[in-house]
């Protein structure tokens, strides 16, 4: 069965959810039709391999007799020991068949009747001609020679087949993409086109339009944009017109005549309609220009075209040895084969390829895999621009000076063959910590796998901790997991799958939050003992954690992240580079809150107001409900009283829904969601617009809906109007869940059951009510919560206390209690109603409304994830691993952004810790100019140290006088502090006048005591010095 169920012509979303944001539906639906065929199942070629089934084609064909090699199990994560002398497909198409039941995998026979016949390195045309017929794409991944790269691709033209042309030796990587003479593109970089409101439209021929100037149009002359929504200006509404001339970041001229059209008034949006583009690529063979090679460290500009000469250099090599990989005493023959280029000592970039040629490294093979991959998938959907043509890309830096790289047929000779065998013993002694076993940590995880990183026989280990659970959508992009592992734990399925991978490393899952929180178990004896630790998290907050303590414990540090095709890495060295959170991205813009209540103007306002309804009506009412029943009427209202802003909501909240609209049956659930309905599309809509009529003019003569405010609609009920009776069920179904009743789930509450419960309920008459204030920007809108903060309180109370009285007696409710709904975005009855409350609110302001999967996008914050680039960016960092255990110098490592979709590589060389020079005015290290940095502290080791030994510690080393010490947000000493307190603590211990200040003993688990100083000289200029560390032990 392909990736499409077969019965009903759906996309399996629970498995494709997030991949569908990268790809699409419609260019999923072209991979459930494409077969694939991957030849030569080196480690590259399992890599790609799987890639393209987590992706979910059709049907994936491997050819690769080859037998089973030592030097495969280092890359190849689907060949085992007990594989060695067997032929890798075979060895191979069971455990990948096992990543996706949608999709068939096969192997390609040599000689079998109907089969493919002849050499997997043949170079006969008509021979691969035969072989690749029928296919969508090819991926070559273990050609020996140029010959034979002439005939598959010549082959694959002849069959109108797509050419996907890889391979990954030692640590370098070629890549080759053939597409054809003419090759659509549907969407060159898969960005959605920008949707801006419209601010104005002249009645002029052509037409000028300009947006609202809260988002830049990004368009370009040629492009397309459709118009719909526009009051006034209505001929041009649901048309597509081109872009003729650019004017400014928020206007543009259109081949539009609205000379004779209505002037515009408000409400438009105008949509950016992107088209394809055709692409030409040349056939292998060709001439190709410097253009032709897609440039990926740009401090390695001139290394394409010598890593060009150097693999054609390998292949004629191999070709004239019976496939063999060169020795280290045939070296010289390959570099006698190149044609040296411009490159400065382009012959040793030759000579390191042909003595590392013969290892195939796991972190290379994903990373190539990863790239390769995407291209497999490009043929398949016609999405994303393809490679054109020549991608080439080493790690050269990594390789030690010297080596011994002697084989030894075992399992390490992938790693040994190129590092040599000290790499492989300093491996298999690391100690690292591994955060998050999602994408990336599967990934990493299986890299360190293979190339034997904590090794049980050595004394390493892997501890892996992550705090969720294996759901269905992870199977798509998460290679270690497989349907039976749904619902357990992420960190311990991926520690198993790990060790089967390789038996010799000691790895260990836990599900353990890393915070403050869990400080007694990650303390600083246990990041102490760490080699270093690598990160693959989805949130900002927990990465910054873990990234202050490798700075305070000097750990190295593999970060990596994801967003769709888009990847990054950073390697953050101690003292050599900064560290992760000495950059950071500004903070997500927030949505004001007189937009969200009163002026949405995008599908992202009205998402989020969904939202907030479904936390206050399904989530926060049964909260109080249950504080409520649990803590009596007596302690309730005492606790109450601790809320002096919040109070009366929450009592009349618990009043409302344990008195007066408690339900006792769905029907009632049915009533509640009707009236609430009219309430939120039509009764406060109406209010809003008798406030501030369609006419209303501002101050200045200006029409107050105008620009981003979108002047409303009521809603008028439907119970034949999809999204209405949807509305309704929804809201119902999580009523009925909040109070323990069946919902439309029932077979006796059907959709007939619901109209007729509909038909029943006394909707009352809106009338509008006056003197209601309704803020009209922002500034209003502060200006009435300070009134309303600043208010006297005596009513509040009075008001409050007369709701408490009317609450029953909690006894007589014993037993009862509300369950809660917590958002999860992965819930269909939750999305549900966010998506039908959110599109009902979108109705009301004319905002073009959003599916259940758009609305998922948006109102769960999901991050779109593939499995292409997540192989990439875990192959990228794990590489860097190789340089921590030489200590190379800072140009040796890389830091990384890749956008498969373009596609674009970016590779650079890590910053620098930027450094703080303070001059030293006293003390022993008078004179002295200190340029320190985030690595660097005033490190004390005498636990015992008391208050005055540090003041006085700070006047004979830097001749400086403390001003102020800290702990946390304790402040343990100041200079204006009682004169009396001070005395009292100078002969006291710094850990008890911790104890004393804070009233709380310091934790038995900390090592270190971490003291903030404000210093000064005796001008009383301020000097700036590092934090302070205390070791206690």
């Amino acid at each position: 069965m392909a990736a499409m169920e077969l019965e009903t012509g759906k996309v399996d979303e629970a498995l494709y959810s997030r991949q569908l944001y990268v790809l699409g539906r419609e260019g999923q639906s072209k991979m459930a039709s494409s077969t694939v065929l991957v030849c030569g199942l080196t480690g590259t070629g399992a890599e790609l391999a799987k890639n393209v089934i987590l992706a979910g084609v059709k049907a994936v064909t491997l050819y690769d007799p080859t037998a089973v090699t030592h030097r495969d199990l280092g890359g190849n994560p689907y060949a085992r020991i007990a594989d060695v002398g067997k032929p890798r497909a075979d060895c191979c198409a069971p455990r990948l068949a096992e990543l996706n039941p949608y999709v068939t995998v096969s192997v390609m026979k040599n000689g079998s009747s109907g089969e493919a016949m002849g050499s997997l390195h043949s170079c006969d045309v008509d021979e691969w001609s035969a072989r690749v017929r029928g296919y969508r794409c090819v991926a070559i991944c273990d050609a020996v020679s140029e010959a034979e790269l002439k005939a598959i691709d010549d082959a694959c033209r002849r069959e109108n087949v797509c050419l996907v042309a890889c391979e990954s030796r030692g640590v370098c990587t070629s890549l080759f993409c053939d597409f054809g003479d003419d090759w659509t593109v549907t969407d060159a970089d898969g960005e959605p086109g920008a949707a801006c409101l419209v601010a104005s439209i002249t009645q002029t021929n052509p037409a000028l339009i300009t947006v609202v100037d809260e988002q830049r149009h990004g368009l370009e002359v040629g492009d397309i944009v459709s118009l719909t929504s526009c009051v006034g200006c209505d001929a041009l509404n649901e048309r597509e017109l081109k872009v003729l001339r650019v004017c400014s970041p928020y206007s543009y001229e259109v081949d539009a005549d609205a000379s004779s059209t209505t002037p515009y008034v408000s409400s438009g949006y105008a949509q950016h309609k992107k088209g394809g583009k055709v692409i030409q690529h040349k056939p292998y063979g060709s001439t190709f220009d410097d253009d032709s090679f897609l440039r990926c460290d740009f401090a390695k500009f001139e290394r394409p075209p010598t890593l060009h000469n150097a693999f054609t250099a390998l292949r004629k090599w191999r070709s004239s040895n019976g496939g063999a990989f060169p020795a280290e005493k045939d070296a010289d023959a390959v570099v006698a084969l190149f044609d040296k280029t411009s490159e400065d000592k382009s012959e040793e970039v030759c000579r390191d390829l042909a003595l590392t040629s013969a290892g195939d490294l796991s972190p290379m093979a994903a990373f190539l895999g990863g790239v390769a991959g995407q291209e497999v998938l490009k043929a398949c959907t016609g999405k994303f621009a393809p490679v054109s043509q020549y991608l080439y890309h080493d790690c050269l830096e990594a390789l030690p000076e010297s080596a011994d790289r002697t084989p030894k047929n075992d399992k390490n000779d992938s790693v040994r063959v190129i590092f040599g065998n000290d790499m492989v013993a300093k491996l298999a002694k690391l100690d690292y910590f591994l955060v998050g076993a999602g994408a990336i940590g599967c990934e990493v995880l299986k890299n360190w796998s293979l190339i034997g990183l904590g090794e049980k026989s050595a004394g390493g280990k892997i501890l892996v901790t992550d705090m969720d659970r294996i759901e269905k959508s992870n199977l798509s992009r998460q290679l270690l997991f497989r349907s039976s592992d749904i619902g357990h734990a992420k960190s311990t399925r991926a520690a198993l799958a790990a060790q089967q991978l390789n038996p010799c490393i000691n790895v260990e899952g836990i599900e353990k939050r890393v915070g403050a929180d869990s400080e007694d178990v990650f303390d600083d004896k246990f990041w102490s003992s760490l080699d270093g630790v690598c990160t693959a998290l989805d949130n900002v907050d927990a990465r910054l954690y873990v990234d202050s303590k490798c700075l305070f414990h000097h750990k190295p540090l593999l970060e990596s992240g994801t967003l769709g095709t888009k990847g990054n890495t950073q390697v953050v060295v101690p003292r050599l580079t900064e560290h992760y959170g000495a950059t950071r991205d500004p903070p997500e813009k927030s949505i004001p809150v007189c937009t969200l209540k009163n002026f949405p103007n995008k599908i992202e306002h009205t998402l989020q107001w969904a939202r907030d309804w479904f936390e206050g009506a399904f989530k926060q009412v049964p909260d109080d409900v249950n504080q409520f029943l649990k803590a009596g009427n007596d302690a309730f209202a005492q606790e109450l009283n601790s809320q002096p802003n919040t109070k009366l909501d929450t009592a009349l909240r618990v009043k409302t829904n344990l008195v007066d609209q408690r339900p006792s049956s769905y029907q009632d659930c049915v009533a509640w969601a009707r009236l609430e309905f009219q309430q939120c599309f039509h009764d406060s809509i109406a209010q809003l617009l008798h406030n501030f009529p369609a006419d209303q003019v501002t101050a200045s003569g200006a029409p107050f809906w105008s620009g981003a405010k979108r002047a409303p609609t009521p809603l008028q009920f439907d119970a034949n109007d999809a999204t209405h009776l949807e509305y309704i069920r929804s809201a119902a179904d999580l009523r009925a869940y909040n109070y323990g009743l069946k919902g439309s789930d029932a077979p006796e509450h059907s959709e007939t059951y619901i109209k007729k419960a509909l038909s029943n309920v006394m909707v009352p008459e809106f009338r509008p009510k006056e003197g209601i204030k309704i803020s009209a920007n922002e500034a209003e809108e502060k200006k009435r919560q300070e009134e309303e903060a600043s208010s006297s309180m005596i009513d509040v109370d009075q008001e409050t206390s007369r709701i408490l009285k009317e609450l029953p007696s909690t006894t007589s409710l014993a037993g009862m209690r509300l369950e809660p709904c917590e958002f999860e975005k992965d819930d269909d009855s939750h999305m549900a109603f966010v998506a039908a409350c959110s599109n009902l609110r979108a109705r009301n302001y004319k905002i073009p409304e959003a599916d259940v999967h758009q609305s998922r996008l948006i109102a769960g914050k999901i991050i779109p994830a593939i499995a292409t680039t997540t192989a990439l960016v875990a192959g990228l960092i794990t590489m860097e691993l190789f340089k921590l255990l030489q200590d190379k110098p800072l140009e040796a490592y890389k830091s990384a952004f890749a956008n498969l979709a373009i596609p674009i590589f970016s590779i650079t060389e890590p910053q620098a810790p930027k450094t703080t020079v303070s001059k030293i005015p006293g003390g022993r290290r008078k004179g002295e100019e200190w340029a320190w940095s985030p690595w660097d502290c005033i490190e004390l080791s005498d636990p015992s140290l008391t208050l005055k030994q540090l003041v006085d510690y700070f006047q004979d080393e830097y001749g400086l006088e403390l001003n102020m010490l800290s702990y946390g947000v304790s402040i343990l000493f100041s200079s204006f502090a009682n004169a009396k307190k001070v005395k009292k603590r100078m002969p006291m211990a710094l850990t008890d006048v911790i104890a004393d200040v804070t009233k709380a003993p310091v934790p038995s688990h900390k090592k270190y005591l971490v003291l903030e100083a404000m210093l000064q000289d005796e001008d009383f200029e301020e000097v700036e010095l590092p934090y302070v560390r205390l070791k206690l032990f």
